[in-house]
C-alpha cells in the first residue's frame, strides 16, 4: 500500500519570516502596533477567503522562505492545497515582536484546519506552525519556520498517536522519533512507515512516497542520525488500521 503526503508548513502557513540568525529583542504583542496586528489579519482573511490576488498584495514580490521558496512557488501550492481543502480556516497568534529600521518583526503561531472527502473517507488536516516574519513597506518579505506539526487524520476510528521528537539537535548527533499508538491494539493489525527527508522548495510540491510495512508492536520508533551540516528535515509517519489512518510530520531543525 502506498501513501502519498503533502508537506504543509509554509503551504499553510501564511505568517512568516527572516533567518535564523536574528534574536529578538522580544515585546509583548499587548504592545504590538496596530498596523502590524492588522497586517497578520489582513493574511489570515485573505486565506479563510483563498483569495489569491489579496494573498500576493500582502506579500513582496521577493518573498523567499528560509527553505528556498519563491513567491510563485508558494502561491502555486496554496491554490492546491485549497483545491484538496476548500473550507481551510486559517487562526494566527502574535507572540511577540520587534521594531526594526525597515519594519517589523514578529513570531507568531498559525494554527490551520481543514476537512476534505476522498474514497468516501472524510479527511481532517490539523497543523501549528510557530515561524518568525519580517515584514517591511505593508509586506512580508522573509520566512522561517521555528516549529511545525501537521497531522491528518482519516476513517471513522484512525489511530490515537503520541509523538516524541525534538525541535533543535546539534549536528553529529541522533535523535529518536518516536511515533505511539495510545490505546491497546488487541489482535488489530497495524500497517505504517517512518521517514525523513531533507526540506528543499522542490519537494513541497512533489513530495515523497511512503510504502507501508506490517508493525509488530504499537507504533514506529525510529533512531535518526542528524548528519554534520545545519539543516532543517521533515520526519513523516502515517498509521494505518482498520478503522482509520493518521499521518504526521515533524520539523527537526539540526543545528551548530
Amino acid at each position: 500500500m502506498m501513501y502519498r503526503r503533502w508537506f504543509l508548513s509554509v503551504i499553510i502557513g501564511l505568517s512568516v519570516s527572516l533567518g535564523t540568525h536574528l534574536s529578538l529583542r522580544a515585546q509583548s504583542p499587548d504592545t504590538a502596533p496596530v498596523e502590524l496586528k492588522a497586517l497578520i489579519t489582513q493574511i489570515d482573511a485573505a486565506g479563510n477567503r483563498q483569495d489569491i490576488e489579496r494573498i500576493r498584495s500582502l506579500y513582496s514580490d521577493q518573498y523567499v522562505t528560509a527553505d528556498g521558496l519563491m513567491l510563485n512557488e508558494f502561491t502555486q501550492g496554496l491554490q492546491q492545497l485549497w483545491e484538496q481543502y476548500p473550507d481551510l480556516n486559517y487562526t494566527t497568534e502574535l507572540l511577540s515582536w520587534e521594531k526594526k529600521a525597515t519594519g517589523w518583526v514578529a513570531e507568531t503561531l498559525t494554527t490551520v484546519t481543514g476537512n476534505r472527502q476522498e474514497g468516501g473517507r472524510k479527511i481532517q488536516l490539523e497543523s501549528k506552525i510557530k515561524s518568525r516574519q519580517t515584514f517591511q513597506e505593508d509586506k512580508l518579505v522573509r520566512q522561517e519556520i521555528l516549529n511545525e506539526e501537521t497531522r491528518l487524520t482519516a476513517g471513522e476510528n484512525p489511530p490515537e498517536v503520541t509523538v516524541n521528537v525534538p525541535e533543535t539537535v546539534k549536528v553529529g548527533e541522533s535523535f529518536d522519533f518516536d511515533v505511539i499508538v495510545d490505546e491497546p491494539l488487541s489482535d488489530e493489525l497495524l500497517a505504517g512507515m517512518a521517514t525523513t527527508e531533507a526540506i528543499k522548495s522542490d519537494r513541497y510540491l512533489d513530495p515523497a512516497t511512503m510504502q507501508l510495512e506490517l508493525l509488530q508492536s504499537g507504533g514506529l520508533f525510529k533512531r535518526v542520525p542528524a548528519g554534520e551540516t545545519p539543516e532543517n528535515r521533515w520526519l513523516s509517519a502515517i498509521l494505518v488500521r482498520s478503522g482509520g489512518i493518521t499521518v504526521v510530520t515533524h520539523r527537526v531543525r539540526i543545528m551548530d
